[in-house]
C-alpha cells in the first residue's frame, strides 16, 4: 500500500482534486477546484478532470487515483445521476474515465467516499461500531461504515415515509424551498433519524453537507439516543475518501 494517492471529487457545481497523504489524511498539494461543465456531460467532465490533473502537475500514473461521483456505482457503471447529465445513467463510467485519463482509477459514490474519510480521519475516527453518515443538501446522501468497512451504495435518502421519498421533505433544499424555520425542519429530520434508528440502530450519526457548518442551529433540537455529530472534513471529505479507497487504506 502506498502512502500517497490522488483524490478527485466530482460534484454538480465543482470538480475538486488533490494529492493526499493517506496515512494521515493531509493534503500534499493545493486543492484544485474547477467548475463542473454546464450540463454535466460525460466527455466534458472527463476533460475537466484532465485539467485538474494538469494543475496538480500531472501526477505519476503509478500513483493510485480515486474518483468519487454523485451516482450509485455498481461494477464501474453509474446507475443514477444527481445534478449531472442523465446520460450518465447506465454508463460504463469507470471505463470512460480510465480511457480518457489514460490511467487506472478507483471509482466510488461521493457519499461513500465522504463517509469513509470521516471514519478514517474525521468524526468517526475512533468509532468501531456502525456509523451512518448523512449529507443534507439537494438530497440526502448516505454512507454506512461498519467496523471501518464501507458498505457501498446505501441510498437511505430514498426511504419512504408518509408516502413520499423523505429526502424531498427533509433535505436542506426542502428547508430552503419551503422557507422552514430550524424548528420546523428539525421536526422532519427527527422523523428521518428515528426511522434510521428503528432500521439500523447505529452507534453514531454524522451529519455532512454545507448546512453542517450551522449544526448548532438544528442538531440540539433533535431528541435521539444515538449520538449525532457534525462532519469535520468539510469540502475535503470526498477527495480524502476517494484517495484512501484507491490506495487500499
Amino acid at each position: 500500500m502506498t502512502s500517497k494517492a490522488v483524490g478527485i471529487d466530482i460534484g454538480g457545481t465543482g470538480i475538486k482534486g488533490a494529492i493526499v497523504d493517506v496515512s494521515t489524511g493531509k493534503l500534499l498539494s493545493d486543492r484544485i477546484k474547477l467548475p463542473t461543465p454546464e450540463g454535466g456531460q460525460p466527455d466534458d467532465i472527463v476533460l475537466t478532470v484532465l485539467e485538474v490533473l494538469k494543475k496538480l502537475g500531472s501526477p505519476d500514473k503509478k500513483l493510485p487515483m480515486g474518483l468519487c461521483f454523485p451516482a450509485v456505482v455498481v461494477k464501474g457503471r453509474t446507475l443514477s445521476a444527481a445534478n449531472v447529465s442523465k446520460k450518465w445513467i447506465g454508463l460504463e463510467a469507470e471505463a470512460l474515465f480510465e480511457k480518457g485519463l489514460n490511467r487506472d482509477i478507483s471509482f466510488v459514490n461521493d457519499a461513500d467516499a465522504a463517509g469513509y474519510a470521516e471514519a478514517l480521519y474525521g468524526a468517526a475516527e475512533k468509532q468501531k461500531g456502525l456509523v451512518i453518515l448523512t449529507t443534507l443538501g439537494t438530497g440526502i446522501g448516505t454512507a454506512l461504515i461498519y467496523k471501518g468497512v464501507l458498505v457501498p451504495n446505501a441510498e437511505l435518502g430514498h426511504l419512504q415515509l408518509e408516502g413520499v421519498d423523505w429526502e424531498t421533505k427533509a433535505a436542506y433544499s426542502a428547508k430552503e424551498r419551503e422557507n422552514l424555520s430550524w424548528e420546523q425542519w428539525a421536526e422532519r429530520l427527527q422523523k428521518y433519524y428515528d426511522m434510521l434508528v428503528a432500521l439500523f440502530h447505529p452507534d453514531l450519526f454524522i451529519v455532512g453537507g454545507g448546512v453542517s457548518k450551522e449544526h448548532k442551529d438544528f442538531l440540539p433540537l433533535l431528541k435521539l439516543d444515538t449520538p449525532i455529530v457534525p462532519a469535520v472534513l468539510r469540502n475535503n471529505a470526498g477527495i480524502l475518501g476517494a484517495a484512501a479507497l484507491a490506495s487500499g487504506k
